[in-house]
């Protein structure tokens, strides 16, 4: 059992506030972004299988950040711009390399509404913990992606790398974010020790990809594919792999501090911007219900420890994540 000085809040009690808002569900985009129609429908079929099982889309831009420039996006301080989403977890991950690496002052970002309306994500310093878009003047977030490709028609998601010189979007999938964040800009980072942090080392490079190729399909993406099932087999198909996910993550963290030793991976980066909402909004909104996180020693220790990392607790907005959750994204009965 891990000791701990920090106890995560878990709120009881569901948040009612500014129902009268919940129009909308959120769409989810690829392996690492939260996304909404360009055109919002109030609707999760464009997302659905005919099994009704929640199927998610690709990201559309996948162009890389290199540290010598030859990807034709070079490393550079205060030339790229993350949009995120303090309340989705794939953003989340984003934030979290950013702070851990000390980036902060190399790279900037702009936090997006927690309330999704008509036009999706929106800017606006009306809410605490949100923010303008200074950089490009949009009002929403799809504004970003119409002044990269004018032309674009696809999911409307966060994150978003966004390149101040070129004027687009580099990339907005997280993972792929996530791992330039890691490598590609260490001669930004603040401190020595930051820049020799390293969550995607080459010795454990098969041990994460392992790890993330069942976290992913069965507890990242799982709690999605729980909460938007649109039929019973769906459903208990999905409920059935995330707590099998659950349960190996338990075993594996009762021998050893992290998922693949005991330093800090990227694995473990991806894994706990799940865990840190779950017991507040997947368990109950989402009908994630058979377990808490808190109910498993291990993982709700493991949990923590991961907070308290260094910059870490700043990156969880546990007033953004409810709202969000609870005001934009009503979930089928």
């Amino acid at each position: 059992m891990r000791r701990s000085t920090i106890i995560l809040p878990i709120v009881k009690k569901l948040l009612c506030l500014e129902r009268k808002y919940t129009c909308h569900i959120t769409k989810m985009s690829s392996s690492g972004n939260a996304a909404s129609d360009s055109k919002v429908t109030g609707s999760m079929k464009s997302s659905t299988n005919v099994k009704g099982e929640f199927v998610r889309k690709e990201s559309a831009f996948r162009d890389a950040v290199t540290a010598d420039g030859s990807s034709g996006f070079k490393a550079e301080s205060n030339r790229y711009h993350l949009y995120v989403s303090l309340a989705c977890p794939w953003a989340h991950r984003t934030l979290t390399v950013r702070t851990l690496k000390g980036l902060e002052d190399a790279i900037s970002y702009t936090v997006v509404d927690w309330l999704m309306g008509e036009g999706g994500w929106k800017f606006t310093d009306e809410r605490p913990g949100c923010t303008l878009d200074t950089l490009n003047g949009a009002t929403y977030l799809r504004d970003i992606y119409l002044k990269a490709d004018p032309e674009y028609q696809g999911r409307i998601s966060v994150p978003v790398l966004w390149d101040k010189q070129s004027k687009t979007i580099v990339n907005n999938e997280s993972s792929e974010i996530i791992r330039m964040f890691n490598t590609e800009f260490n001669a930004f980072c603040k401190t020595p020790e930051q820049r020799e942090l390293n969550f995607y080392p080459a010795e454990l490079q098969a041990a994460i990809d392992g790890v993330n190729e069942w976290v992913y399909p069965q507890i990242n993406n799982g709690v999605y594919r729980c909460g938007f099932a649109q039929s019973q087999e769906a459903y208990d198909s999905a409920i059935t792999g995330l707590f099998q996910g659950l349960d190996h993550a338990e075993e594996i963290l009762s021998k050893q501090r992290y998922l693949t030793g005991s330093q800090v991976t990227e694995a473990d980066i991806r894994l706990f911007t799940t865990l840190v909402r779950f017991d507040n909004v997947y368990h109950t909104h989402f009908k994630c219900n058979r377990r808490q996180i808190m109910n498993y020693p291990n993982l709700w220790g493991y949990t923590r420890d991961m907070y308290q990392l260094p910059g870490v607790s700043a990156t969880v907005d546990m007033e953004h994540i409810m709202k969000h959750y609870y005001v934009s994204t009503p979930v089928f009965p």
